[in-house]
This record gives structure tokens, C-alpha cells and sequence, in this order.
């Protein structure tokens, strides 16, 4: 069974970062896909960026140049860096797990806000 809990999210002002982690709990996290999805009030849930066993990552348009994804596989761990913020950026963003043709898995969510 796979577990992950994000951390890291709070409030922030505009052009401000922040770092999201992922923590997960489980086996095999090294050949795991791993992603950051992201939702917000009334929205549905969006790709932010997600990266592979390998290391190939892959951003949704409106992030790339200012959040990179990043894993720790010694820490079973993936990272979110997030520069540059914008109001729009406001959202509980969610950490994900997948591995081949089997089940997604989800963490709870932390959210983001940020003011502008």
C-alpha cells in the first residue's frame, strides 16, 4: 500500500517561492512515476509536472520556466519548487503516484495560496 503526504505549501506573495515535498511510504518508489497535480475553487484538477523513474519530467504550459520537479530516490521523496508565483498559482496541490498499468495513488493536498 502506498502512502504519500505532501508538506511545504502555505501563504506567499506574488513573485515569492515556495517548496512542496512529497513524502512516499511504500515500495518501490524509485520506479514510480511520480507527479504534482494541482486544484483549485470550482476548477478541475490539473497537471502541474510529473517525473519519471528516469528523471524525464514534464510540465503543463504555464509552468514551465518557474516550477521544477525534482525526486530524491534515496529519500523517497519528490519535490516541487515553485518560483515566481502568481494569484492564479492559488490552489491545494496534490501529489501523485503511479507505476505501469496500476492504480493512482493520492496524497491528501497542501494548499497554496498566494496574495496578490
Amino acid at each position: 500500500q502506498v502512502q504519500l503526504v505532501e508538506s511545504g505549501g502555505g501563504l506567499v506573495q506574488a513573485g515569492g517561492s515556495l517548496r512542496l515535498s512529497c513524502v512516499f511510504s511504500g515500495s518501490l518508489f524509485s520506479i514510480n512515476t511520480m507527479g504534482w497535480y494541482r486544484q483549485a475553487p470550482g476548477k478541475r484538477r490539473e497537471l502541474v509536472a510529473s517525473i519519471t523513474s528516469t528523471g524525464t519530467t514534464n510540465y503543463a504550459d504555464s509552468m514551465k520556466g518557474r516550477f521544477t520537479i525534482s525526486r530524491d530516490n534515496a529519500k523517497n521523496t519528490v519535490y516541487l519548487q515553485m518560483n515566481s508565483l502568481k494569484a492564479e498559482d492559488t490552489a491545494v496541490y496534490f501529489c501523485n503516484s503511479r507505476r505501469g498499468a496500476g492504480p493512482d495513488y493520492w496524497g491528501q493536498g497542501t494548499q497554496v495560496t498566494v496574495s496578490s
